[in-house]
């Protein structure tokens, strides 16, 4: 019925717009689409350096904890040594054995970074899958038990 209205009256949708649409009409939604576009390049880019950011605080914290961790695991082979001096003979020997290995962890912790300890992890998930799958099995099962203890 509208639309019999606008012919009666001599106005369709040309009438309506002067030129159906094109033109200055045009032009607005191009505009407007270009502004919509680049809006959302600027968003884009902000989430990108928020994400960038995050992921920079990340291995700050990470190198963070590795200097620490490692001071702690010097600290314990200094300590089973030490412990291992006064022991009998065949626990000495496991006891400075065990040391060695802390003391080699607390140096690999100090020399490597933390992507190149990742570079490390996956080197040897590819080296070893079947191995790499069963430990991540049972670090996701011991989580599983302390976050459900912790309830």
């Amino acid at each position: 019925m509208g639309e019999q209205l606008n012919r009666e009256s001599g106005q369709g949708q040309e009438g309506q717009y002067g030129d159906g649409g094109h033109g200055e009409g045009g032009s607005s939604a191009a505009s407007t689409a270009t502004r919509m576009k680049e809006q959302a390049s600027q968003t884009a880019a902000q989430v990108k350096e928020k994400v960038a950011d995050l992921g920079r605080k990340a291995s700050d914290k990470i190198d963070e904890q590795r200097v620490r961790t490692a001071s702690t695991f010097d600290s314990t082979a200094s300590a089973i040594n030490e412990s291992g001096d006064r022991l009998a003979s065949k626990t000495s020997n496991a006891a400075h054995a065990t040391a060695d290995k802390i003391q080699a962890a607390a140096d690999y912790l100090r020399e490597h970074n933390a992507r190149a300890m990742m570079e490390d992890v996956e080197g040897l998930v590819r080296r070893y899958p079947g191995q790499a799958l069963a430990a991540a099995a049972v670090v996701g099962f011991l989580a599983g038990r302390t976050l459900r203890s912790n309830d």
